[in-house]
């Protein structure tokens, strides 16, 4: 069995790919198929003597396939370097297509017959700029016996042309076509996400030979147990062990934590993470392939993959409705006629009303309608959604998993303790360990230093500056030596007491850093630098248990930390020490249990459990591009309460669509019922067309005025 791997530049979504599976079934010698919606790769199984089978079916349904070759954990373009994801010539025919159908439109309505030429020409041109794509494939999925959305919505329009509703086809195809474009870029959103995820391992290393000496290599070629050597505010190649040397790691990227994480010899360091100060030479223990980055990305790309999109329910209806419609009106035309003798001419006129009153333009528009209404009611209120099917599944949600830092907490530290040990004023001291930190390039000693800085507090002359690598730094004021410091320091000078480790210790169970000002002979004070919580998290917290909704924190911070600021927020339940693939199978086991679940982050350590939650949220003004491109809703301004609004504003949109649905289907069997008696004719179905298109179009439209408050809908 051979495989072949296929580029097909217009696979976009489940629709595509059924149309796909149902001709390639009928090629012989064609065994499994595998599609991969991300990345638009077809990969199929097969005893042919060559791939041009395959290229033929494929072309013939209009899929625009070529061949590639297999490269595991790359992220195919399909466009050329550069190339938007939809061509601005599409926009601008999509404009014009817009601008039509609204023309059309207004004309109808200020009294133009909707079958006068201003109006049909106008129509016209809707159609045939934003349309032709639709029909083609309508035409495509009609011929492979496929009866798709495409071929509802030729149906729909062509239905409508022939009633003479000529706006309203108009309305419908540029609805549909526009849809389809934001559908395009989402997918490309994401295909972004996985691009900016392999860009962030530099693409070479600085190893040493064998001769001693230092080169620059392509970091695909570094080996396991080679030496690498990673210059201060450089990003580390590969995953490795630090072998001399000691520098603070910025590990963000990977483990989410608010801190730089202190180096030293025999500590691991992983690829993508940036050196904050100081050289340090490591041992590869990961080529380019396999390193903890590059599980993330992978991770990434296999999520997307099983989040097999929701199937519109519409597409699932039309295979059963269009075809059961057609043949039963066919049914009425024809069999009593033949076999009890009654008028031919009425029987097809009852039919004519049955296809008519079948047209299916008022259920064809309630879903989007409604769902655009709803996706602009969450975009007022900084709520972007990034598609229909996830502002559908947000009322599924029973339980939500939150990151800790950048999510709950602002991300940043700031001091938050001065406890004094001595017998001399709190600014006094502050004064002093802000001065010593001055010098210093550690993000908890830019904390200390921006607590004391303001107009008119000055900071102390400090003399023989010196940064004590894992401890803290120390400096002369005054020709006295002063510490700054943590635990560890603080320890080696001899000097921890009894009541400098119970302020340690409480700090500490408060989920703070704590670091200690002294001198060689006694502690002055403990500091307190913590990441604080943001102030609408409880709120949001409480928002999502009125809905029912259970709350779980996911981070890479230590378990006393993520309790301490679990109890402040009051989240059922917290989980600390997680690294990506942790928050992943996390997710998985949510999953297990819960059914729908939502994941809450901003960091590209949250980028697979965003992935492969159900719904993925990204804190949008904090998060990394990558948190942001690869969820499906961006929380704009970075407030939490939006999480439980938008849960809302779901439940009801979700009550307006069945609303729709239900008035669509109702009116249209009440005519079914009225045509079969002969009390209906073909006028009176075209008046319940549209007017059941405008009823569900008024409905859908009145969640433009839906707060998206903490109803519990």
């Amino acid at each position: 069995m051979k495989q072949a791997v296929f580029v097909i530049g217009n696979m976009d979504c489940p629709t595509e790919e059924a149309l796909i599976r149902k001709r390639l079934a009928s090629v012989p010698g064609i065994g499994e198929l595998a599609f991969n919606l991300m990345e638009r790769r077809l990969t199929v199984d097969h005893t042919l003597p060559d791939e041009q089978p395959i290229l033929g079916a494929l072309r013939e349904i209009g899929m625009q396939a070529g061949p590639a070759a297999a490269q595991p954990g790359a992220c195919t373009r399909c466009e050329a370097d550069g190339a938007p994801a939809v061509p601005a010539k599409t926009w601008a025919l999509m404009a014009v297509s817009g601008i039509a159908a609204i023309g059309a439109e207004i004309l109808a309505w200020s009294g133009a017959a909707e079958a006068s030429a201003p109006v049909i020409a106008l129509a016209l041109i809707s159609i045939v700029t934003g349309g032709l794509g639709t029909l083609r494939k309508g035409w495509i999925a009609l011929k492979t016996f496929t009866l798709n959305i495409n071929f509802l919505m030729s149906v729909a329009v062509i239905g409508a042309v022939a009633i003479g509703e000529w706006p309203e086809a108009a309305v419908v195809i540029f609805l549909f076509a526009l849809a389809e474009l934001i559908e395009t870029l989402s997918l490309e959103r994401a295909r972004n996400a996985i691009r900016g995820l392999m860009a962030m391992a530099p693409e070479t290393a600085t190893v040493r030979l064998d001769s001693g000496e230092w080169v620059e290599r392509p970091a695909a070629e570094v080996g396991v147990g080679q030496f690498v050597r990673v210059k201060p505010g450089g990003r580390i190649p590969l995953d490795g062990t630090v072998t001399a040397g000691a520098s603070a790691v910025n590990q963000a990227p990977i483990t989410g934590e608010s801190m730089p994480v202190e180096k030293a010899p025999g500590d691991p360091v992983f690829a993508g993470t940036v050196n904050e100060r100081g050289s340090f030479e490591f041992r590869v223990t990961a080529n380019k392939g396999s390193t903890t980055l590059d599980r993330i990305i992978h991770a990434v790309q296999e999520a997307q993959g099983q989040r097999a999109p929701t199937q519109r329910f519409v597409d699932r209806f039309a295979r059963y409705y269009t075809p059961a419609v057609v043949v039963f009106a066919l049914l009425v035309a024809t069999l009593p006629p033949l076999f009890f003798d009654a008028a031919f001419q009425d029987w097809l006129y009852k039919a004519l009303v049955m296809l008519v009153i079948a047209c299916p333009c008022a259920l064809v528009i309630s879903t989007p309608v409604t769902v655009v209404s709803g996706l602009a009611a969450a975009a007022r209120h900084g709520i972007l959604v990034k598609g229909g099917v996830h502002l559908e599944n947000g009322r599924r949600i029973k339980a939500v998993a939150l990151d800790k830092t950048g999510t709950l907490t602002h991300g940043r530290p700031v001091l938050t303790d001065v406890v004094p040990l001595v017998e001399r004023p709190a600014d006094e001291l502050l004064q002093m360990a802000a001065s010593v930190d001055a010098h210093s390039e550690h993000p908890v000693a830019a904390a200390i230093v921006a607590a004391w800085q303001a107009p008119g507090r000055a900071l102390l002359d400090v003399a023989d500056f010196e940064s004590l690598t894992g401890r803290g730094a120390q400096g002369r004021v005054a020709g006295r030596l002063y510490y700054v410091g943590n635990h560890r320091l603080v320890e080696e000078l001899a000097i921890c007491g009894p009541q400098v480790e119970a302020v340690l210790q409480r700090l500490e169970r408060e989920g703070k850093t704590a670091v200690v000002l002294a001198t060689e002979q006694e502690p002055l004070c403990v500091l307190g630098v913590a990441d604080t919580l943001r102030g609408h998290s409880a709120e949001a917290i409480r928002d999502l248990h009125a809905l029912g909704v259970v709350s779980v924190m996911l981070t890479g911070d230590n378990p006393t930390t993520a309790r301490a600021i679990a109890d402040q927020v009051g989240i059922d339940d917290a989980r600390g020490n997680l690294l990506p693939e942790d928050k992943l199978a996390a997710i998985d086991e949510l999953i297990a249990r819960y059914g729908t679940v939502g994941m809450v982050g901003d960091g590209i350590n949250d980028a697979p459990a965003l992935a492969r939650a159900s719904i993925g949220f990204a804190m949008g003004a904090a998060g990394t591009d990558t948190a942001i491109e690869t969820a499906d809703v961006a929380l704009m301004d970075d407030d939490l309460r939006k999480l439980p609004r938008f849960i809302a504003l779901s439940r009801r949109t979700s009550q307006v669509l069945w609303q729709n649905i239900s008035l669509a289907l109702g009116i249209k069997a009440l005519f079914f019922a009225l045509a079969l008696a002969g009390k209906a004719t073909l006028w009176m179905a075209v008046f319940a067309d549209m007017g059941a298109s405008l009823l569900v179009v008024g409905n859908g439209l009145r969640l433009l005025n839906a707060a998206g408050s903490k109803t519990k809908a």
